[in-house]
């Protein structure tokens, strides 16, 4: 079988190649695992939680309704920094397609935590789709206002962390020209680096990307992860470097920084409001071949 589940996580492996699979975990609808031809894509702490006692620190976590703590909103300014997606069980709706096996999950505030929807009393429903290809890795994201009164205010965010055998000799590419922000110097300035090299703690937001500017990640010059993104104007990129990595209780091994960096696309430099019935809908699209995948 091309999906199989436990109750806990979903398993998906691809028809056409064991090698390739994918494990979400019901918790948070964290994506823990993608393999292509056995070899592992994302990093995940040692001591990450994958018990559903806390959102897991690794993987592709999800971030709604707010992007930190927000300053903006009074609403949103109650929730935890991350919100509420990651610190709740989320419902396996079943598989949708076979090849490439594709799977769905949902989440309402019936079933979100309730300690934190009782602090952010509004109505939403979100529907995520995994797909997973032989050689890509699509998360789709459709968040619908059920309200017959009230608009929907949120950020969306794939907190997507990458792994990268060495992270002194990798680089993110494609973000030159783009406006960030720099939330260590608390700054807005252009990028005018021809790459994003992590010699530091690094935690910027770059701001409007067009959808058709592919983001990669390079190591000694090969690509080995490219981001395609739809709706998804901004991008995280965050590497905690030593004294942060120190600081987080959950973040194994404390090396564990040199093999990771977060490169993360998502709509959070300003809120997305939805009108009572209304739907948004996003996704972001991992893989390695660079053009393969452009025209999706």
């Amino acid at each position: 079988m091309s999906v199989t589940t436990d109750g806990d996580r979903v398993v998906l492996t691809h028809p056409e190649d064991k090698t390739s699979t994918v494990t979400i975990l019901n918790y948070g609808a964290t994506v823990i695992s993608w393999k292509l031809k056995g070899k592992e894509q994302l990093w995940v702490s040692e001591a990450a939680k994958l018990d559903g006692s806390k959102p897991v620190r690794g993987g592709i976590p999800l971030v709604f309704p707010v992007f930190g703590k927000s300053k903006t909103d009074d609403a949103l300014s109650k929730l935890p920094q991350h919100g509420l997606a990651r610190n709740s069980a989320w419902e396996f709706l079943g598989q949708t397609k076979s090849n490439p096996p594709t799977v769905q999950f949902a989440l309402s505030p019936e079933i979100a935590n309730p300690e934190l929807t009782k602090v952010w009393p509004f109505d939403f429903s979100l529907i995520l789709t995994v797909e997973l290809g032989i050689d890509f890795l699509k998360t789709d994201i459709e968040v619908t206002n059920p309200s017959k009164s009230q608009e929907l205010k949120f950020n969306w965010l794939f907190h997507t962390y990458l792994k990268t055998e060495d992270i002194e000799d990798t680089f993110v590419s494609n973000l030159v020209g783009m406006e960030l922000y720099d939330q260590l110097l608390q700054e807005t300035y252009v990028d005018k680096h021809p790459v994003v090299t992590i010699h530091e703690e690094k935690d910027v937001i770059y701001r409007n990307i067009d959808d058709d500017r592919l983001i990669q990640v390079v190591r000694k010059g090969e690509p080995i992860h490219t981001l395609k993104r739809h709706n998804l104007p901004d991008a995280v990129v965050w590497n905690p470097w030593i004294a942060k990595s120190k600081s987080m209780a959950d973040f194994e091994p404390k090396t564990g920084y040199q093999t990771m960096i977060c490169v993360e696309p998502g709509h959070v430099h300003d809120l997305i409001t939805l009108a009572p019935g209304e739907t948004w809908n996003a996704y972001q699209l991992l893989y390695r071949d660079t053009l393969k995948y452009q025209a999706i």
